[in-house]
């Protein structure tokens, strides 16, 4: 797969007369997983829409190999770049097989003729999303964790060079959380796909992230690698959170471990002592 280059350039964007994102630069690196964090309303979703072109900006440009994704045809666009947005809206009755099939509307030309390359990227995006067995079954009668499995397969079958994923976990369970970061794992090393994924939890986004941006109000406050972005003063200036980052003896990465007022060690020690 050709390597793409996606940058940001003093991007300004917002809804109505609300301005959200304000003189954004990012280039994101190619071949690698990056996930973009911030406490809530700090601008992820936005900062996301607006590289998906789902939201035109402002001020300034997003660019794929330094074209402006604005100026781009849509399927030209769609073969290049694929989207999972959050809590995507499933069309009532339609198999598995169906929605996964979707994904190769990018490629259809203009008669829309389906080939043999089509069955084998819909048949490789169900076997390796493992679901296979569910290609019959209607998506509604899905738990949610078998639906964001569809999802996901249907952006393999895709087959874009960037994918954009807006919280993939969201109403997932830790089980199925794990099981779609490993598969948008597998992805990008099996394919270098360039994968930008918003994330809500911190430790799962350093986890399984290669590049961190930080946000906050609109800004990107600090980007690079975790062990880098995720320090104490910056966990407190970022979630206004205090915290203390340890190595997570899983991965090796960073691990934050909030400190609330009741569970410190000393606050215990004190506790006990007034007791005594």
């Amino acid at each position: 797969m050709t390597r793409t280059s996606f940058t940001v350039s003093d991007l300004s964007a917002g809804y109505a007369d609300r301005l959200i994102l304000n003189g954004i630069d990012l280039e994101i690196p190619v071949g690698a997983v990056t996930a973009i964090v911030g406490a809530n309303a700090c601008g992820k979703s936005t900062l996301l829409r607006t590289m998906a072109r789902l939201l035109a900006p402002r001020k300034g440009t997003v660019r794929l190999d330094d074209v402006p994704i604005h100026t781009m045809p849509p399927k030209r666009l769609a073969r290049r770049l694929g989207l999972l947005p959050q809590s995507p809206i499933v069309p009532e009755g339609i198999t598995v097989l169906d929605l996964v099939s979707r994904g190769r509307h990018p490629h259809q030309g203009m008669f829309g003729f389906w080939t043999g390359k089509d069955d084998a990227a819909v048949a490789e995006a169900l076997a390796a999303t493992r679901i296979a067995e569910l290609a019959e079954r209607p998506v509604d009668e899905l738990s949610g964790g078998q639906r964001q499995r569809v999802w996901v397969a249907m952006a393999l079958a895709q087959n874009t060079q960037i994918l954009l994923l807006d919280e993939p976990t969201t109403y997932l369970d830790v089980t199925h959380q794990i099981e779609v970061l490993d598969l948008l794992t597998d992805l990008n090393r099996a394919r270098g796909t360039t994968i930008v994924m918003v994330l809500h939890e911190l430790n799962l986004a350093t986890r399984y992230a290669d590049y961190l941006v930080a946000m906050v109000a609109g800004e990107i406050r600090v980007h690079g690698a975790p062990r880098d972005v995720l320090t104490e003063a910056n966990v407190r200036e970022i979630f206004n959170l205090d915290s203390r980052v340890v190595t997570d003896p899983v991965s090796g990465k960073p691990m934050i471990l909030p400190v609330g007022r009741h569970h410190c060690a000393h606050e215990r020690d004190a506790a006990a002592s007034s007791t005594a």
